[in-house]
């Protein structure tokens, strides 16, 4: 049994709101030496979700890490939601993780059982996930940050992308959004019971059955929407593309009550890195209200996968996703490229 200790009063910046926003990233990264190797299929000059290696004809190793301070209170919570977000990139590339290591900042003020049911919940996520815990690396600090380096399997020609969806393609989205508004939201005491109660479980929820169903499919193109929110994964996915995005706001499904609270402008900071950086590349069509724009700008923590589908096979795909997915609706198509990466219908 844990101690009384409340996570997140250890931390400044919560999930993955603590994530530097994509335009900083980009400077940092900018200038920086590329080495070539013919068999790194997969780099980080994509903006992709993970590296991908070639190893042989039939086997590519496809690795990622992600780690972050926690965005809930209870360690056991944390480690779970911690690892499904890391673990999720591996499944947005349409591989099966295999091995995982735990990336853990013990902060000074935990107590030993704190630590030990964070890495419950990190444990028991990777074992859901058909992924071991081989190692990890832990120092000490100031304030908690917990996360998986993953590695995963794939063929090497029958993985994922976030920079090829095809013209036609139909967007289907597979969680909720508001993550980000909700949990800030509860740090100051002002979320409603039952929606934080949602968000939590979304956000424990591997995105394994969702990556596990569209492999299934055509799909030409997915990412999982998380630190730079919607609309931010959206240009990137249509920038590397070379196509332009619609998305049909009235369909983006949202966690209950997020919707006000953007509305009172209980907001992450994250949102507003996020906007800065995405807002000169995205066109608000139909004047879609402030609210609803922050939404889309709002960082998530283990969100959904964003899945680009032929639409001939969007609506079997769809139907088979809400059978396990619940929460998963068609938010959008692919177009030929315009003038901005993104715009906002009805």
């Amino acid at each position: 049994m844990s101690s009384q200790i409340k996570m997140t009063k250890l931390a400044k910046c919560a999930g993955c709101g603590a994530k530097v926003g994509a335009g900083t990233l980009s400077q940092l990264l900018g200038g920086l030496p590329v080495h070539r190797d013919e068999n790194l299929i997969v780099g980080y000059d994509t903006n992709d979700d993970a590296c991908v290696y070639k190893v042989s004809d039939d086997l590519a190793i496809v690795q990622t890490l992600d780690f972050f301070p926690p965005i809930v209170d209870d360690p056991y919570t944390f480690g779970k939601i911690a690892a499904a977000n890391a673990l999720s990139d591996i499944f947005a590339m349409g591989a099966e993780a295999k091995l995982a290591m735990n990336i853990l900042c013990v902060s000074t003020k935990m107590e030993r059982e704190d630590v030990h049911e964070l890495l419950r919940g990190g444990y028991e996520k990777v074992y859901e996930a058909g992924a071991v815990i081989s190692g990890g690396h832990t120092i000490q600090g100031e304030e908690p940050k917990y996360g998986l380096s993953v590695t995963g399997f794939a063929h090497p020609e029958k993985f994922l992308k976030n920079s090829s969806a095809k013209e036609g393609d139909v967007l289907i989205l597979t969680k909720p959004l508001g993550i980000g508004i909700i949990t800030t939201a509860a740090k100051a005491d002002m979320a409603e019971k039952e929606a934080y109660k949602q968000a939590i479980e979304n956000m424990c929820t591997l995105n394994k059955t969702a990556r596990d169903i569209m492999m299934n499919f055509n799909v030409n193109s997915c990412t999982d929407v998380t630190g730079f929110g919607l609309l931010g994964h959206c240009c990137e996915m249509a920038e590397g593309s070379g196509k332009t995005i619609e998305i049909f706001s009235n369909s983006v499904p949202r966690l209950e009550g997020v919707h006000e609270l953007a509305e009172m402008g209980i907001l992450p900071e994250g949102m507003y890195r996020n906007r800065e950086f995405a807002e000169n590349r995205v066109y608000n069509k139909v004047g879609i209200d402030l609210a609803t724009e922050d939404i889309f700008y709002d960082p998530q923590t283990s969100g959904g996968l964003l899945i680009s589908v032929p639409e001939r096979e969007s609506s079997k795909l769809l139907s088979m996703l809400k059978d396990n997915v619940p929460c998963a609706e068609i938010v959008g198509q692919v177009l030929k490229r315009q003038e901005y990466d993104v715009i906002l219908g009805r």
